[in-house]
């Protein structure tokens, strides 16, 4: 089974991280980060690169796709050659999948009309514009496609697409090695939970913090 995770500068780094961790594991599988071209990708934060080792033109036929989100997604049009190449692969996946903002590159390609999927809390309504039926959850899975939340969201829909690959022992056992046992320290992790000042300050700080993960 081959998985393809896309890669282009402005991606929030744990949006594709995360997935890899749990996904890489699943016995089987071959996993590739992709790229418009093949090279080095500027994360959101500026200081961290990740590398494509292959290009787009060189994965037509990705058994999984993962789309990570990032600000790098706020000018959907910078990201075209993208879009479209989702847009074609999506029509061979096995399971397409988004995790944060990444949701937005798939509405664009047109997967998600008269979709149900999630996003991170900020951007839900921006789904609207592309059909999508915004929901509020961790993840979301509608056929063979599945959206996750914000960032660390991305790890339960791992976890969640290694059970259905690969059963849920197996599953588990991943769970187990990489030691995913969330035990936050503040409660604070959605906004239904968190402050009403907390919201305020994420929503009104400058881009160079949480916010830049948010396409507006």
């Amino acid at each position: 089974m081959n998985i393809a995770v896309l890669l282009y500068d402005g991606v929030t780094a744990l949006d594709a991280i995360g997935p890899y961790e749990v996904l890489h594991r699943i016995p089987g599988v071959q996993i590739v980060f992709v790229g418009e071209r093949a090279g080095e990708i500027v994360t959101d934060s500026n200081s961290l690169r990740l590398v494509a080792t292959r290009s787009i033109s060189e994965t037509q036929a990705p058994d999984i796709l993962v789309v990570p989100g990032g600000p790098g997604t706020r000018d959907l049009r910078k990201l075209e050659p993208l879009i479209s190449w989702i847009r074609d692969v999506h029509e061979r996946t096995q399971w397409t999948t988004s995790v944060c903002t990444g949701a937005l590159l798939l509405g664009a390609a047109g997967v998600l009309d008269g979709v149900e999927a999630t996003t991170h809390w900020a951007a839900m309504e921006s789904l609207r514009q592309f059909g999508a039926c915004p929901v509020s959850k961790r993840f979301v899975c509608a056929g063979n496609i599945v959206t996750a939340a914000g960032v660390s969201a991305g790890i339960d829909m791992a976890l969640w697409l290694a059970g259905e690959i690969a059963g849920a022992k197996a599953a588990q056992q991943i769970q187990l090695a990489i030691e995913y046992d969330p035990q936050p320290p503040f409660d604070s992790g959605s906004p239904e939970k968190a402050q009403a000042e907390i919201k305020v300050a994420v929503m009104t700080r400058p881009a160079a913090t949480l916010t830049r993960s948010v396409s507006h």
